[in-house]
């Protein structure tokens, strides 16, 4: 009985020596940085076919480059509630179309140690994605810098301008929001913050609390925000949801003597929660309240109306992150960007009725 040996993988060199080619015309032919001569093309291309030969073996590039193949994308807090956010599924689309090129692997990672003790300076990476910027990153992210390997930031600012960053007109977006209110004749208005730190606590948003807040997008949605309504009251939610939003919306909304005539909300998702809230106590949006939010994503259940938002440029903002990535490891230098977010006014926002 005689035991069969599994069939070799064929090679480039398989390839080029069936096609009668030079081994590096063979692998331009699979890398496409240069021109071949069509019908050398063909030749390879049939070989190729010939032997069962797919292209060149991730594994032995990420190899030779002495690279693992894998980018982490770092969150702040738990996963589980970073994926219930569209404006987080939309990102991370765009940061897959980024790294294609690479054919790299992600590797989701939250921003402090884990069970084990191991923190983002110990992680078998290639490359680092920071969804924006705590302080319990910064003595990880300084190591792994020693290590060369690149850091990209989306959305958050690591006080550092050697590191690049996917920046968004978080500022300048809300404030537009907020003039737009303004523009119908809204005075009394109240406003709905994401979180502002690790806690994710529900309440009030006092001085104090700002002043240690370390949610860089929340604070400069605010900022946007007071620049037109600078005595607006504001309540921070305790993360990006419906739910939170309704919860809120009932404590802006319950006294109908202290009722502000307008919401902003740093998201739809709160925006959304705050027209439900509305509904609750018998209120119509937006003949008794306006509501305004922040993301531009796709909403149901708003009764056929279109939400007064800010449109962010999601799965732009993770491609940029995802392709500067790509340049960094191919020894380029990489440069912060700015991309944009448009007003859009849509039917849940009116001049107030009194």
């Amino acid at each position: 009985m005689t035991s069969q040996e599994p069939a070799r993988r064929a090679t480039i060199a398989d390839v080029a020596r069936e096609a009668g080619v030079a081994i590096s015309t063979a692998s331009v032919v699979f890398s496409g940085k240069a021109k071949v001569a069509e019908a050398t093309r063909e030749r390879v291309l049939a070989a190729a076919s010939a032997l069962g030969y797919a292209g060149p073996d991730p594994r032995a590039a990420s190899l030779r480059l002495g690279r693992s193949g894998i980018v982490a994308v770092v969150f702040e807090g738990h996963l589980r509630h970073a994926f219930l956010d569209p404006v987080t599924t939309a990102m991370m689309d765009g940061l897959a179309d980024g790294l294609a090129e690479l054919s790299a692997g992600i590797l989701l990672m939250r921003d402090r140690a884990g069970d084990d003790g191991s923190t983002l300076a110990h992680a078998p990476v290639d490359a680092y994605v920071l969804i924006g910027w705590s302080g319990r990153t910064r003595e990880s992210v300084q190591t792994v810098r020693g290590r060369g390997l690149p850091v990209v930031v989306i959305e958050g600012d690591p006080g550092d301008a050697t590191i690049p960053r996917i920046a968004l007109d978080n500022t300048a977006a809300s404030a537009a929001v907020a003039q737009h209110v303004h523009d119908l004749g809204h005075r009394d208005v109240a406003l709905v913050t994401l979180t502002l730190d690790g806690e994710r606590r529900r309440g009030p948003v006092t001085a104090e609390r700002l002043a240690s807040a370390t949610v860089g997008v929340t604070v400069d949605r605010l900022e946007g925000m007071r620049q037109v309504f600078p005595d607006a009251p504001a309540i921070s939610a305790a993360g990006s949801f419906i739910d939170e939003g309704i919860a809120v919306g009932r404590m802006l909304l319950a006294d109908a003597e202290t009722r502000p005539t307008a919401i902003l909300a740093q998201s739809d998702l709160l925006a959304v929660g705050v027209i439900r809230a509305a509904e609750e106590l018998g209120l119509r949006v937006p003949e008794d309240v306006s509501v305004a939010g922040f993301d531009g994503i796709a909403i149901d259940g708003i009764g056929g109306r279109s939400l007064t938002t800010s449109v962010q440029p999601a799965v732009e903002k993770g491609r940029a992150a995802g392709e500067l990535v790509a340049r960094m490891l191919a020894g380029e230098a990489g440069e912060t960007q700015n991309l944009h977010c448009r007003l859009r006014i849509g039917t849940t926002t009116a001049p107030p009725s009194r």
